[in-house]
């Protein structure tokens, strides 16, 4: 997470739309990532203790929604991002979201920082939330996503998303998706590589449904 100068200090309110289970859209255009934390991206995968592969990036959105989607949050911005967002500590009636998703085992702590490492350490002891599953660090995967390079349409060292221009609107796909293979990318039009999910999305696209 790329920080930009620290901005005065700043609040927003406003009904809360989950985007992953670290950011959020507040109101009608405030994305905000969740100051602290680090959540599984969407089309990261975890195996319970058979050895099979589940969909947990989908899990941890979801389960934030269940909390989130539509309540009204109060958040405290500390500075933006390389992408925009607002990086911030949010409240929703009185209870730290931020807090909260480590606690309950939907997030973590973002890599090393130490806010957050008892809520954590709890999750982690008690196997809650994605803490029951094996699933890779999201900062580790995504690093990992970046040095992936896909031999089908993409140029030398371009990233792997495509992000495609369609009658549908700015659509991006993701390696391994359903559309993925199929889709090409035409510069020309517009249309671009990404590398992560939150670049795609800061640059005007939405994820393939």
């Amino acid at each position: 997470m790329l920080l930009a100068a620290p901005l005065a200090a700043e609040t927003l309110s406003g009904t809360v739309r989950v985007v992953d289970a670290d950011t959020i859209d507040i109101g009608a255009s405030a994305n905000v990532r969740l100051l602290g934390i680090d959540a599984a991206e969407a089309d990261q995968t975890c195996r319970d203790d058979n050895g099979v592969v589940l969909p947990c990036g989908r899990f941890a959105s979801d389960a934030a929604r269940s909390l989130y989607e539509g309540e009204v949050a109060r958040c405290e911005v500390s500075e933006r991002d390389r992408y925009g967002r607002y990086l911030a500590t949010c409240t929703v009636a009185g209870r730290n979201m931020n807090s909260e998703l480590v606690r309950l085992g939907i997030a973590r702590r973002y890599r090393d920082n130490p806010r957050y490492f008892e809520e954590e350490k709890e999750a982690r002891l008690l196997a809650r939330g994605l803490w029951a599953y094996e699933m890779e660090n999201p900062a580790l995967w995504r690093a990992e996503q970046r040095e992936l390079r896909i031999e089908d349409n993409a140029p030398e060292g371009r990233c792997a998303i495509k992000g495609n221009i369609s009658d549908n609107g700015r659509i991006y796909h993701l390696p391994g998706s359903r559309f993925y293979g199929p889709t090409r990318i035409d510069e020309r039009r517009g249309e671009r590589w990404f590398c992560s999910e939150a670049e795609a999305r800061a640059a005007g696209w939405r994820r393939a449904r």
